[in-house]
This record gives structure tokens, sequence and C-alpha cells, in this order.
């Protein structure tokens, strides 16, 4: 089994900072994609960021240079650093992991539980 196990979400006021951390756990031969996604009160799951196995990033307008994702391939963790936040970013943020777990496997999508980011004015 595998698991997406979120942390670093939580209240904030506008203008401030958050970190996601999302570390993948069980049982994992190799990683593709990481990523994050977000469902707005109301509106359907929308991307967030991307990022490749070899480092390739790719964001949604909305957050290009406000949001930075990186990963720890030794750690199959990927991090979301979220800066000037806006009322607009409040969301249920999901960690993504496109994930094989043996060689002759193919690679499935996995979903983190969410955690709540929320952002006041």
């Amino acid at each position: 089994q595998v698991q997406l196990v979120e942390s670093g979400g939580g209240l904030v006021q506008a203008g401030g900072s958050l970190k996601l951390s999302c570390a993948a756990s069980g049982s994992i031969f190799s990683i593709n994609d990481m990523g994050w996604y977000r469902q707005p009160p109301g509106k359907q799951r929308e991307l967030v960021a991307l990022i490749s196995s070899d480092g390739r990033t790719n964001y949604a307008d909305s957050v290009k240079g406000r949001f930075t994702i990186s990963r720890d391939n030794a750690k199959n963790t990927v991090y979301l650093q979220m800066n000037s936040l806006e009322p607009e970013d409040t969301a249920v943020h999901y960690c993504y992991a496109r994930i094989r777990t043996r060689f002759s496997a193919p690679f499935y999508d996995y979903w983190g539980q969410g955690t709540q980011v929320t952002v006041s004015s």
C-alpha cells in the first residue's frame, strides 16, 4: 500500500506564507510526477503545481511568482512554499504523486487526504 501524508496547512493573514509538505510511504519502486492540487469552496479541484522526477516544474497561472514547488527524492517528499497568500488561495490542498509499486507495474495516481489552507483578508 502507498500513503501520502500532508502537513503544514492552517490559517494565515493575507500577504503571509505557509509551507506544505507531503511524504509518500509504503511499497514504492519509483515516483514520476509529484504535485499539489486544490479545491476552493464550491469549486472543482484544480492544479496548483507539478514537479517531475528530474525537477521540471509547472504552475497554475494564478500562483506563478508566489508559490514554489520542490521535492526531495531521497525522502519521497514534495513541498509547496506559498508566499504572498491571498484570500482566493483558500482551499483544501491535496498532494498528488504518480507512483509505481514494482518494476513491472504501471504508474498509478495517488492522493493525500487534503489539508486546509485558509487566508483571511
